[in-house]
This record gives C-alpha cells, sequence and structure tokens, in this order.
C-alpha cells in the first residue's frame, strides 16, 4: 500500500517514513500544504497522514479541498493533543481518524491498518483472503492448514495489495503505483518476478495473468 505522509516537522517525518517502510508501506514525503494537496490529486494513494499545521497551505484546507472535489482518500489527521477543536473541525472537513500528538507509532500504524481493512470493507483485526491470512505484523501469510509462509518486504506489500482486491484485474502499472513509491521506474519488469516468486510460494493457479490487461488475485485456488 502506498501512503502519503504530510509533516513540516523532518525529523519526525523521516523518523516515520522509516518505520512505515519496515512495516511494509511504500512512502511518500510532503512538507507543505500546496505539494500535499496536488500529490493527492495526481497520485493514487492508499491513505494519507496529514498534520494540520503546515506551511503554505493548512491541512484542514487541503483536506476540505479534497472532498470538495469529491475525492474519498481515507485521511488520518495529526492534532495537537490538547486541540480539540482541530479535532473536531477535522471531522467536519472529512477526516477519517485523527492521533493527537505526540503518539506513540504503534497507535499509527495500527490505526492505519484499520482504516485501510475498513476502506476495502474488511472491518475485521486481519487480512483475509479465502484460505489465506496475512500476518502484517510478521510479513507472512498464513495458509488453510496453519503452515506459515515467510515473505520479502516486496512479495508481502504486492500480496497485501492483492488479497485487498481479490477477483479484480490490476494492471501492472496499478500495482507499481500501490506497491511502490512515486520515483519507482514504472517500466521495470520487477513485478513479473514478484508475481513468479508468489506464485512459487502460493501456488500457480493463485495468480492469473491476463494478457494485455494485468494480474486476477483468486480467493480460492483451483
Amino acid at each position: 500500500m502506498r501512503l502519503l505522509l504530510v509533516e513540516d516537522d523532518r525529523l519526525l517525518a523521516e523518523s516515520l517514513q522509516r518505520r512505515l517502510l519496515q512495516q511494509g508501506y511504500a512512502v511518500d514525503l510532503a512538507d507543505n500544504g500546496i505539494d500535499a494537496e496536488y500529490l493527492g490529486d495526481v497520485e493514487p494513494y492508499d491513505l494519507v497522514v496529514l498534520d494540520l499545521g503546515l506551511p503554505g497551505r493548512s491541512g484542514l484546507e487541503v483536506l476540505a479541498s479534497w472532498r470538495r472535489r469529491g475525492s474519498r482518500l481515507p485521511v488520518i489527521v495529526l492534532t495537537a493533543r490538547d486541540a480539540w477543536h482541530e479535532r473536531v473541525e477535522g471531522f467536519k472537513a472529512g477526516a477519517d481518524d485523527y492521533l493527537g500528538k505526540p503518539f506513540h507509532v504503534e497507535e499509527l500504524l495500527v490505526r492505519i491498518q484499520a482504516l485501510i481493512r475498513r476502506s476495502h470493507d474488511r472491518p475485521g483485526g486481519q487480512v483475509v483472503c479465502g484460505d489465506l491470512t496475512l500476518d502484517e505484523e510478521r510479513q507472512r501469510v498464513v495458509l488453510a492448514d496453519g503452515s506459515q509462509v515467510e515473505l520479502t518486504g516486496t512479495e508481502f506489500r504486492l500480496l497485501r495489495y492483492f488479497m485487498l482486491h481479490p477477483g479484480k484485474v490490476l494492471s501492472k502499472t496499478r500495482l507499481i503505483e500501490h506497491v511502490y513509491e512515486g520515483d519507482f521506474d514504472r517500466d521495470s519488469n520487477l513485478i513479473e518476478v514478484y508475481v513468479r516468486r508468489l506464485r512459487e510460494k502460493l501456488g500457480k493457479e493463485r495468480i492469473q495473468t491476463r494478457r494485455g490487461q494485468g494480474y486476477v488475485f483468486r480467493e480460492e485456488a483451483v
């Protein structure tokens, strides 16, 4: 999943980015409201973590602009812990969740996971697709018989996106947009490489190729 992290505190932003990368997210950074609003308009993010106190344009203005244009992009707002009025205004502007500063990174991670699952109509505590259960904490997948398959970071990111979109034709471009950061070479053949690796681990029939269209992830193995 690809996230946009909007935070003007460079040290905090870089620290959060490192932690989110460790948890299997692709993360783009913006340190001001103008760039954030533009990126949210043109890039297919799965979620935004948005600080409200930004230079150039406030987080509230950015969020309100997205919602006026019909964007349903899930947004977690970061506010000062005692600024209850900012939380109220954030929800009015269209925020899906909020977290007060200072916060524990573990809480942010849990809120991100929960909001992503909810946005894909999977409100439970885990990502489950047919007979597969994704262990997001350990970045591995649990099979129907209880056996566990270890995944590399890229395998984990790709499988998570597949499991959240079963039965849908997913183009290579779409997979790249949601699995890698914005500066990734979109002409790379790495998607094909990692699809092949997932087939080796989960069975060739699990991921079908649609020639000229992309891939389809099956909920049940044939």
